[in-house]
């Protein structure tokens, strides 16, 4: 969390409308996703300036999940926007449903995300 900036925002892979803002929120759904992967390895990390690639590998129940992830850097080098990209299908639909219904139980945080575009 020390690496995100106090404004950080992560725009959902699922959703593009959804954005999710602030080190509170964003800790609510770490816990949620991080605690639904398994077998979580990143493999290649690139950076050019303010951009960074962090691309990785995981499970979630029987499925793989590749990502590829991108960082938009704030001044400081602290992370200031997070954009997942997700596959193959079915790994991000079972990812959905296991993290959906984990944030189903923050609907504060959900109703905060939608609302944020």
């Amino acid at each position: 969390m020390s690496l995100l900036a106090a404004d950080a925002e992560l725009v959902s892979p699922i959703s593009g409308r959804m954005v999710f803002r602030g080190t509170r929120d964003l800790r609510v759904l770490f816990t949620a996703v991080y605690g639904s992967l398994r077998g979580l390895t990143w493999y290649e990390q690139v950076a050019d300036g303010s951009v960074a690639l962090l691309r990785g590998e995981a499970r979630i129940g029987p499925f793989r999940l590749g990502d590829a992830m991108v960082f938009e850097l704030a001044p400081d080098g602290r992370i200031q926007r997070i954009r997942p990209h997700f596959r193959p299908w079915l790994g991000l639909s079972a990812f959905a449903v296991v993290v959906g219904a984990k944030m189903a139980r923050h609907p504060g945080v959900v109703l905060r995300a939608l609302r944020a575009r």
